[in-house]
């Protein structure tokens, strides 16, 4: 999908299900040569994806990038620590986030902006049973809607 010069690879599209999203930071990704022909057949997962500060430098951690078929014996590790690129101020100012209880890095996308690999992160809260449900019937009320307004437009 490419939308104003950006193309998203990967989606964590569970993650706005499973939490509150209280603000976005984009952050540039190291990888190998592999990784990047790889995300740009568009084999990436999200899915049990988080980052970490360790030592004062951000970490993604989990994040499943598929092997390179034609890179053969020069590919990457899956499951790799990978690095990510984010101001020295907006780390301390994460750290200090996450310290409070319950907040977390949850990766939201990773897409090319001008040929750069970057992750969107988003500091977040977990959403209680009852959050989950209200989301629930807001979803499928949204969708009753939308199927009503089908059948009267026909």
């Amino acid at each position: 999908m490419k939308t104003g010069g950006i193309k998203i690879v990967a989606e964590n599209r569970k993650a706005s299900f499973h939490y509150h999203f209280l603000e976005k930071f984009e952050a540039g990704l190291v990888l190998t040569g592999s990784e990047v022909k790889s995300l740009r057949d568009g084999k990436a997962s999200l899915g049990d994806a988080y980052a970490v500060i360790k030592n004062g430098e951000l970490w993604l951690l989990n994040c499943h990038i598929n092997p390179y078929a034609p890179a053969a014996g020069l590919n990457h590790e899956p499951l790799r620590s990978r690095k990510l690129l984010l101001n020295k101020a907006e780390i301390h100012k994460l750290t200090g986030s996450l310290v409070e209880k319950g907040l977390t890095l949850v990766p939201t996308k990773i897409y090319f902006k001008q040929g750069r690999a970057k992750v969107e992160l988003a500091l977040a809260k977990g959403k209680k049973l009852f959050d989950k449900r209200e989301s629930i019937k807001r979803k499928e009320s949204r969708r009753a809607i939308s199927r009503a307004m089908k059948h009267k437009s026909r």
